[in-house]
């Protein structure tokens, strides 16, 4: 049993118990924890509560749900009521919250049971959950090198093989490229189309939920469980949400698939191997009866910049609420408030966090607003415009996930710039609010890679059924295993 719909299936007919599943899951990850640092904390007694409720509905004769009894894992960005959400900084290190995201009320209620909260880099800020206020994560294929970043945690204990589907966040690209790291299937839905209310923010127009899994199965039918309209988050759309596992197919004949010609130019002249890798998954689709066209984003060479005037704008405004004057921590020595605020925020927030605010009041100071963010808005709608052409020549676009293979842990942290790089090929898509997933590709000397599928915006079930052909037709995620998965087998 090693994708969660598998899992539910045998709880369902009663061949093994919720309970069992959970508390091997549990002892699996904890066991791996010395080695891969994937959890802030385990909620075992929480898991077991759940995990007993669902094998009473079994036993009444009763569906237990689309995951019903699957144990998950999530980010530590997702609130849970009576568990402490950190966000992965100092800041928020005691914080308990008295209420659950929407997302994880809607997994609970289709039966998922919740084992643990997964480490991130702080404030979901970094490429390689090694900016998280407690420690870094690894990559269950080399201990020895990153899993990717933000959404480390789950990537990594969702490819260590302990749980089966694992939930992150995307903002510009803290889902496709740790699950391109782990060789998992990593899913960034439509900007609005999953609440994020109880989602710790960090760029309100950037931020969105999404699953990462063993399969593209359990990634559609977990998106489904989550996405929907919500009344307590303004930015959720109220569009119908389709059954997109019903939507997955296994060929491609008559489906135009995008090739980014600046993307390709670009990988091609920085990483001849990697360039190769992508040009045999391009002819994978084509095999499968995809028809390869050429489209063109010019403006996409501007993501990065524009990103990085846009998300530390909106996240030094989101972050002016962590003042030590209401909750989270506190340090305070007896001088007057403002004091307070400053020794606070200078003891509770870590590098990353402090160069993005400085960078986002900079961009969003009087003098500079329109010179910086202004500007970045404005090519933010050319970006979107590029996308709207090119999806009026083909149904999906293919392009790359990444710019290299899962690097050394510490290679990077040095360099900011080289670590903001990571997100080139990821980035244009959120500042489009356009769906975008990273499902595994092959192996770079023994080290997974994704490939990005992209669609229009709500046309996720296009675009999980694309991915699903390919994976059932490659298989690559079922060629090999990581070292650390034999020791959970």
């Amino acid at each position: 049993m090693r994708t969660g719909h598998e899992i539910r299936e045998a709880i369902a007919s009663r061949k093994v118990g919720a309970l069992e599943v959970v508390e091997q899951a549990l002892a699996q990850a904890q066991s791996l924890e010395p080695e891969l640092h994937a959890y802030i904390r385990f909620t075992p007694e929480r898991a077991r509560a759940k995990a007993r409720e669902i094998d009473a509905i079994v036993a009444r004769g009763e569906d237990p749900g689309v995951l019903g009894g699957v144990p998950i894992a999530v980010k530590d960005l997702f609130t849970v009521a009576g568990e402490i959400a950190t966000a992965g900084s100092k800041i928020l290190e005691n914080f308990r919250s008295p209420y659950s995201a929407t997302v994880v009320n809607k997994l609970e209620q289709a039966g998922a049971v919740i084992i643990g909260k997964t480490n991130m880099d702080e404030f979901a800020m970094g490429s390689s959950c090694e900016n998280s206020a407690f420690f870094a994560t690894r990559n269950p294929w080399d201990t020895s090198r990153v899993p990717g970043g933000s959404s480390g945690g789950s990537a990594s204990t969702a490819g260590a093989g302990t749980v089966p589907i694992a939930i992150g966040t995307d903002t510009g690209g803290s889902i496709r490229e740790p699950a391109s790291f782990c060789n998992i299937v990593g899913v960034k839905p439509t900007y609005g189309r999953v609440s994020r209310y109880g989602i710790v923010a960090f760029a309100s127009s950037l931020d969105q939920a999404g699953p990462m899994t063993t399969d593209v199965r359990d990634a559609a039918q977990t998106l489904r469980v989550i996405a929907g309209h919500d009344e307590l988050d303004s930015t959720s759309v109220d569009v119908t949400v389709p059954d997109y596992a019903a939507a997955l197919r296994t060929d491609l004949k008559g489906v135009r698939v995008g090739i980014v010609a600046e993307f390709e130019s670009e990988i091609g002249a920085s990483d001849p191997k990697l360039a190769a890798l992508y040009k045999t998954a391009y002819a994978d689709l084509e095999r499968l009866g995809a028809t390869l066209v050429e489209v063109h984003l010019p403006h996409a060479r501007y993501g990065l910049a524009t990103y990085y005037l846009i998300a530390p704008a909106e996240c030094s405004s989101n972050l002016a609420r962590y003042d030590g004057a209401r909750y989270g921590l506190r340090v305070d020595d007896g001088g007057d408030v403002y004091a307070m605020f400053e020794r606070t925020r200078a003891a509770g927030f870590g590098d990353e966090v402090k160069r993005r605010i400085i960078l986002g009041t900079y961009a969003l100071s009087a003098g500079y607003y329109d010179a910086y963010y202004v500007r970045a808005q404005k090519i933010r709608t050319l970006i979107k415009r590029d996308f709207d052409t090119s999806f009026s020549t083909c149904d999906v676009i293919a392009c790359p996930a990444v710019s290299c293979p899962p690097f050394q842990l510490g290679q990077k942290t040095q360099d900011p710039v080289s670590m903001y790089l990571m997100d080139y090929f990821t980035i244009p898509m959120s500042l489009a609010g356009i769906p975008a997933l990273s499902v595994p590709a092959g192996y770079l000397e023994d080290l997974p890679i994704g490939l990005q599928i992209v669609a229009p915006a709500f046309e996720e079930a296009r675009m999980l059924s694309v991915a699903h052909a390919y994976e059932q037709a490659t298989q690559h995620a079922a060629q090999r295993t990581p070292p650390v998965r034999a020791r959970v087998a």
